[in-house]
């Protein structure tokens, strides 16, 4: 594999470079809840900014509206999807001014970028307020790097999206991974190349996203732990009673369906939880009970996995060489049933860095990873959940073509 890092550009010093970052994250009455993926950026934009270069951000934040037209509707309904707040935070965390401007194609946007000097950095207008950015539209991308000398792909987390600033802007511009894209990409391929043995942990609702990884990885893991939503899908399957447990008919079909074709469970890779923790309500105010699976009621809402189930995953982890985990063990953000998803968090954080190599990704993982304060002991914290699984399973990641040669 050869990576197309934005450290073999020759003659960078000075350049104009159009930097695609991922910088969707979760805002609340106008206040950014968490800066992780702006955090993770800051080592390629200090990079570029050590050869004085003028840096073009460009991201995508939330979904807006779908528009009419391809102009940027100036509505008070859009504000809120303005990348002018991280604009802001990433000036504080680098220490420096970011400028900003209310578009991200056309004559303003130009004349704006050829008055930049050297070292500055300018941030674009959310690109999801054009309906050409996620058509993939060609003129759109033609028009992104217009202004600028290279392209630079930092956003891991949507290069398995064919959109334009990932994907058709690369016919336009010479382009390059930043160094959160190089190390995302360096770090899944342990994943692929394992020490064994490995171990993987999945957990989360839907059994589609998860599927391509699993038939990928299958052969190459240990042990699969399933654990989750994901979970009560293949127990229902099975024909266990999950009572009210949040189930999807779809991914019980597709359960089956991997069950009697794959056989999964027959070389005993794949292991279900042994117990549950189980209320009659979902907000868990009543009152909450740990039962055997194979004894679930008819009333009784899976929402975490018990303490048979957390001594058993444990147990496998602690004997991993390589982990990988995507999606949570049951209902982490109400407290009562977190504890499942909390434990596995620790044990895997314990384990990594030195033990084994640990990764972790999607946004609830991260998310219950940092409720442990443990997240600097795993070795990689992936920006990417989608992409991650895409990536892992073999699936088409169209932000890396003309990147990464496999």
């Amino acid at each position: 594999m050869q990576i197309k890092s934005i450290r073999t550009v020759k003659k960078l010093a000075g350049k104009k470079v159009f930097l695609r970052a991922d910088f969707n994250v979760p805002i609340k009455k106008g206040k950014i809840e968490d800066s992780f993926k702006i955090k993770a950026s800051l080592p390629t934009i200090r990079f570029l900014l050590r050869y004085k270069c003028r840096i073009i951000i460009g991201t995508h934040l939330g979904r807006p509206l779908k528009r009419k037209n391809a102009r940027i509707q100036k509505q008070q309904n859009n504000k809120e999807y303005s990348t002018k707040l991280i604009a802001r935070r990433l000036g504080k965390l680098l220490g420096k001014k970011v400028g900003f401007i209310d578009d991200c194609i056309g004559p303003k946007v130009g004349d704006k970028i050829s008055k930049m000097k050297d070292g500055d950095i300018l941030m674009l207008e959310n690109l999801r307020f054009y309906k050409e950015e996620k058509e993939n539209n060609k003129e759109f991308a033609k028009k992104l790097s217009a202004p600028a000398d290279i392209y630079v792909n930092n956003a891991f987390a949507v290069s398995h999206r064919a959109h334009a600033s990932v994907d058709a802007i690369k016919k336009y511009k010479p382009a390059y991974a930043g160094l959160l894209l190089e190390n995302e990409i360096l770090s899944l391929k342990k994943i692929l190349y394992p020490r064994k043995p490995l171990v993987v942990v999945i957990g989360g609702a839907k059994i589609k996203t998860k599927l391509p990884m699993l038939r990928k990885i299958k052969g190459k893991a240990d042990k699969v732990l399933v654990g989750g939503a994901l979970a009560n899908n293949f127990l229902a399957a099975l024909k266990y009673e999950v009572g009210r447990s949040l189930i999807d008919k779809k991914n019980i079909k597709l359960a089956k369906k991997i069950y009697s074709k794959y056989k999964i469970f027959s070389d005993k890779k794949i292991i279900l939880p042994l117990d549950a923790v189980v209320s009659k309500k979902k907000d868990g105010s009543g009152k909450v009970f740990v039962r055997d699976i194979g004894k679930i009621n008819k009333t009784d809402i899976i929402l975490d996995i018990g303490p048979r189930t957390i001594r058993l995953f444990s147990g496998f982890i602690r004997d991993a060489e390589t982990i990988v985990w995507n999606g949570p063990m049951g209902k982490f953000e109400a407290e009562h049933f977190r504890h499942g998803t909390l434990s596995i968090a620790r044990v895997i954080a314990a384990r990594s860095t030195g033990m084994a190599f640990g990764v972790v990704g999607g946004g609830e993982t991260v998310e219950a990873l940092k409720m442990t304060k443990m997240m600097d002991y795993v070795d990689w914290v992936s920006t990417g959940g989608g992409a991650m699984l895409n990536f892992l399973g073999g699936e088409k990641m169209p932000g890396l073509k003309k990147i990464v040669k496999w």
